[in-house]
């Protein structure tokens, strides 16, 4: 008897998690990390490209458009660029395949985040971001966290 509802416990914990997991898609995708993008406004936290230049971004409220616009805004300022998130692997749900893309054409601070950047790390409220430099081989970072 007891092994028996040992057995019977063990198939409901199975099937209930296998239930669980097939509802809640996997958020390191690139419909998932879109999603995460569009929810609310973020802020730059850090962004380092050969000196720590994260100044250049205070005061400023990033949002992530469904229609891959990407505004800036500081109250005063305004400034449009695109995004994207791109998957390098289509086969794969790995968030060190994506890459977040953000182009800006002005000003020239806001041109420096123009890159296709690699995901370091991810949370409901954070995006940290990485890329190997192509001029001189250095790492840039970029983090942003929701407001």
């Amino acid at each position: 008897m007891r092994h028996t509802l040992l057995i019977l416990a063990t198939t409901s914990l199975i099937t209930f998690t296998s239930c669980k997991k097939e509802d809640n898609p996997k958020s390191d995708t690139v419909s998932g990390v879109t999603n995460l993008a569009t929810a609310g406004t973020w802020k730059i936290t850090y962004f380092f490209d050969e000196n720590d230049e994260t100044t250049n971004f205070t005061g400023y409220n990033f949002t992530f458009g469904s229609d891959n616009v990407l505004t800036a805004t500081n109250g005063t300022n305004t400034y449009t660029g695109t995004w994207s998130v791109t998957d390098s692997n289509s086969d794969d749900d790995n968030l060190n395949e994506l890459h977040f893309n953000i182009a800006f054409s002005s000003p020239a601070n806001f041109e420096d985040l123009t890159d296709d950047w690699n995901f370091v790390e991810k949370t409901e409220t954070l995006m940290k971001l990485s890329d190997v430099s192509g001029g001189n081989g250095g790492t840039d970072f970029l983090t942003f966290e929701k407001n």
